[in-house]
C-alpha cells in the first residue's frame, strides 16, 4: 500500500506543478468564448437585443477571450 500511496501522491504533485502550454489554453479559450458569444449574440437576437451577424460574435468573442484571459492569469 505503501508504494501505491507514493505513486497517487507523486502523480498528484506532477498534475499539481504542471504549468502547461500556454498556446493550448489561448487556443481553447478562443474556441469556448466563441462558441459562448455566438450563444449570447444568438439568444440576444432571439429577444430582439441584437442581430445575429458575424461582427456582433467577434466582438462579443473578443470581449469574452480578453475578460478570461485576465481572470486566470497567474499573478
Amino acid at each position: 500500500m505503501t508504494s501505491a500511496d507514493n505513486n497517487q501522491r507523486g502523480f498528484r504533485d506532477g498534475l499539481e506543478s504542471s504549468r502547461g502550454d500556454p498556446r493550448v489554453l489561448a487556443v481553447i479559450n478562443a474556441i469556448l468564448s466563441t462558441l459562448f458569444a455566438w450563444l449570447a449574440v444568438f439568444a440576444s437576437d432571439i429577444v430582439g437585443i441584437a442581430s445575429l451577424t458575424a461582427t456582433n460574435v467577434i466582438v462579443v468573442a473578443i470581449g469574452v477571450f480578453l475578460l478570461t484571459h485576465v481572470m486566470t492569469r497567474s499573478s
